[in-house]
């Protein structure tokens, strides 16, 4: 395993990526912001970290992101780590879409870029965004405002959100699962199929999995604790023992990929049994609104 002082990110890209960026603009927009205040108005006081967030390093930082550098740098790396280019990638999400949703939950929201997308692709939906680190929903509410779109940002774990019961009829996450344990993961399938509505459409953008298997240096590049077991797993075979039917995954510019699934709809108090053969077109028309 490469170790933290001599990953491919830092000997390589860092210093290529660190061409592009405008540091100083950084450090004038991170000392312009009261992270202590913002970050408290934001969090949810009895929330517990869990482990496999807290004590880990994500892309090289120190503490994960649990602090305001974290966030600040969060966008301008991003954009280099999804060529061709960042929002046409985060647009296959939206373009598989399905009905018109009205409740859409953004699990794993980080700054927002995605859960930005969602609501400008369905201004009238209500949007929330839900982030484990308060100070990533720091900047993503900067930018909702500077968007002039409402958004509701939430501190919380994806896994386990204390939404109400089939509340949604769409939830998302974009990046999420290559940064959480493969249990974890799981649970977050399992928190998503509680919280959708019979009929209710997941969506899922993260790296492709195939090609992380086929190119094994791509799991070295970044400092990504639970790449390397995302990439030999299957988010398909997750959310099929989640429950989710017309499961299925399509290449994203072949760095990424975007999985989705229905819930399904019941049928005389039952659920339609996952043996039978649906189709994403199957569930297309008709998505009634949550109650």
């Amino acid at each position: 395993m490469v170790s933290h002082q001599d990953t491919l990110w830092q000997r390589f890209l860092q210093p290529i990526v660190g061409v592009f960026i405008d540091q100083e603009k950084l450090r004038q927009l991170y000392e312009s912001i009261d992270w202590q205040r913002e970050s408290d108005r934001l969090s949810t006081p009895e929330l517990v970290y869990p482990d496999y967030y807290k004590r880990q390093n994500f892309h090289g930082i120190e503490g994960g992101y649990l602090n305001g550098s974290a966030a600040t740098t969060y966008d301008p790396i991003t954009q280099y780590a999804l060529p061709p280019n960042e929002t046409w990638v985060r647009q296959e999400l939206i373009d598989r879409i399905q009905g018109t949703p009205r409740r859409i939950l953004d699990l794993g929201c980080g700054t927002g870029s995605t859960t930005l997308l969602l609501k400008q692709a369905f201004p009238e939906a209500e949007v929330i965004g839900l982030d484990l680190s308060p100070y990533m929903l720091v900047m993503a509410e900067r930018k909702a405002k500077a968007a002039g779109v409402e958004i509701q940002w939430r501190h919380g774990k994806a896994e386990q959100t204390g939404l109400p019961e089939a509340s949604f009829d769409l939830v998302t996450a974009c990046l999420l699962f290559h940064e959480t344990p493969s249990t974890v993961a799981k649970a977050i399938l399992r928190e998503s199929f509680r919280l959708l509505q019979g009929g209710g459409q997941i969506l899922i953008l993260d790296g492709n999995q195939r090609t992380l298997r086929q190119v094994n240096w791509l799991t070295e590049v970044f400092e990504e604790p639970y790449i390397q077991a995302y990439a030999t797993d299957s988010v398909d075979a997750w959310m099929g023992s989640a429950g989710f039917e017309a499961v299925q995954t399509q290449d994203v510019w072949w760095l990424n990929q975007v999985t989705q699934g229905m819930k399904p709809l019941p049928v005389e108090g039952q659920v339609y049994q996952r043996t039978q053969r649906r189709t994403i077109d199957d569930f297309s028309q008709g998505i009634p609104a949550p109650a």
